[in-house]
């Protein structure tokens, strides 16, 4: 037997996506993305609305993509409530330090050690952001075998039936193509 909950925002899983920006004077922001996740192979999707950070990514056609981990859950939920218009220095208040990234005028985030660096390729009226992914960068403390290790970024999930960040969970089996068997 199933229930029926009608129209709800449940996809799974929900990535907890922290966007970067730097505004005009060249101040780091970061947000807590909702409503994202890939658009294609080396784009992104951002459902962003009106915020400082959509300001940010008009002025600068670039931003910052990276992913909550389970030690950062606090203070990647406080800048997602704390908006940059009423706090100017929230990164610090939560801990972030940053630095520029390589190939886009945004920041890394340090502490957040998987990031895409992203340039603007289309932004909508209604605040949806499309970016180009043009780098990767992993901090080596995620590595194994020079490939990132989900295991150790330790990225968290939003679960928004119960409102709680959730720590990925562990591999279930291969893909078909690699081995999987059918029952």
């Amino acid at each position: 037997m199933r229930k029926n909950f009608g129209v709800k925002p449940w996809v799974y899983p929900q990535p907890v996506l922290m966007i970067g920006t730097y505004d005009e004077n060249g101040k780091a922001n970061l947000m807590n993305a909702a409503w994202g996740g890939q658009y294609g192979a080396n784009t992104v999707m951002l459902s962003l609305g009106a915020h400082k950070t959509t300001d940010n990514i008009k002025l600068k056609g670039a931003f910052t993509v990276s992913f909550a981990t389970a030690a950062t859950v606090v203070p990647c939920d406080y800048v997602g409530i704390v908006s940059g218009n009423d706090e100017p220095d929230k990164l610090e208040k939560a801990g972030f330090t940053t630095q520029k990234a390589e190939n886009v005028d945004a920041p890394i985030i340090n502490e957040l050690p998987l990031t895409l660096e992203c340039k603007l390729s289309k932004f909508n009226e209604d605040g949806v952001v499309v970016g180009e992914i043009v780098n990767v960068c992993a901090d080596e403390s995620i590595l194994t075998d020079g490939n990132v290790d989900y295991k150790k970024l330790d990225a968290i999930i939003f679960d928004p039936a119960s409102a709680a960040y959730i720590r990925l969970g562990e591999k279930v089996g291969n893909a078909f193509k690699d081995g999987g068997k059918l029952k």
